[in-house]
């Protein structure tokens, strides 16, 4: 009888431990990541800032990144349709409302609209993008609804996956306006010349919004793993790996 209760006693204990003590450290994390978007993500070697950061902030607490690439578009759908464990951004999708728990934000994008410097475009309002065609990545209007719905109702803007199409287009004359993270464009603008492919020209930067973090946010299906993701991250940031992993891809 003694043993029975003591086996009794163990199975309602074990039931009573926090979730995050029977998640098994060490475990996978699935996580959706973007395919197109240099330096954040490199498909081919699963490596980049976003991939360095999140893997690293993970694996403070013990857990393995396994990395899946999507078109950006399709990483918060991946997670509503449960196909991952996580997301590196909802992209303007609430998923708090898809059992959704967000993270401290580990990689963010310094979104800018771009225009050529030879043009004289002045862009400080919504209104100012009237008459001009726009290229963006993907969910970028969900993003900026008020600058970018109404160059949509006028059948002047386009998303892509592909951003490297962005520098393309602007630098070829196709399009007015990239709407793009400023790292991102500069890649893909460095790429092109090496390759011959467009002929250099000076770009002008407008700045027409002021970063928020909280639109850069992880979010993981599991509440204890994005603690421990904070955690991670926290600890990353606190003995410096977070801005050399930053500055071994950003710093010329």
């Amino acid at each position: 009888m003694k043993s029975f209760n003591v086996f009794a006693l163990y199975i309602v204990l074990s039931l009573c431990l926090p979730l995050n003590m029977v998640t098994a450290q060490g475990a996978d994390v699935v996580m959706a990541f973007g395919e197109k978007i240099p330096p954040y993500c490199f498909p081919k070697t699963n490596t980049g800032i976003a991939l360095e950061v999140m893997g690293e902030a993970l694996a403070y607490k013990g857990y393995i990144l396994k990395p899946v690439y999507y078109p950006l578009a399709r990483v918060p759908v991946a997670f509503k349709v449960r196909e991952v464990d996580a997301v590196m951004l909802d992209l303007g999708n609430r998923l708090a409302t898809t059992g959704g728990h967000y993270g401290e934000s580990a990689v963010w994008y310094d979104n800018v609209l771009i225009t050529l410097k030879k043009r004289n475009i002045s862009i400080s309002k919504p209104e100012d993008l009237t008459g001009l065609s726009v290229i963006s990545f993907q969910s970028g209007v969900n993003w900026y609804p008020a600058w970018l719905k109404p160059v949509k109702e006028a059948g002047k803007y386009r998303e892509v996956n592909n951003q490297e199409l962005q520098a393309l287009t602007l630098f070829n004359g196709r399009y007015d306006v990239v709407l793009s993270d400023l790292n991102i464009f500069k890649y893909y603008t460095n790429k092109l010349k090496r390759e011959k492919r467009i002929t250099p020209q000076q770009i002008q930067e407008h700045r027409f919004i002021k970063l928020n973090m909280m639109d850069y946010r992880p979010v993981f299906r599991d509440k204890y793993i994005r603690d421990d993701f904070n955690l991670g991250l926290k600890h990353l940031k606190d003995v410096g790996r977070f801005q050399a992993i930053y500055d071994k891809y950003l710093k010329d």
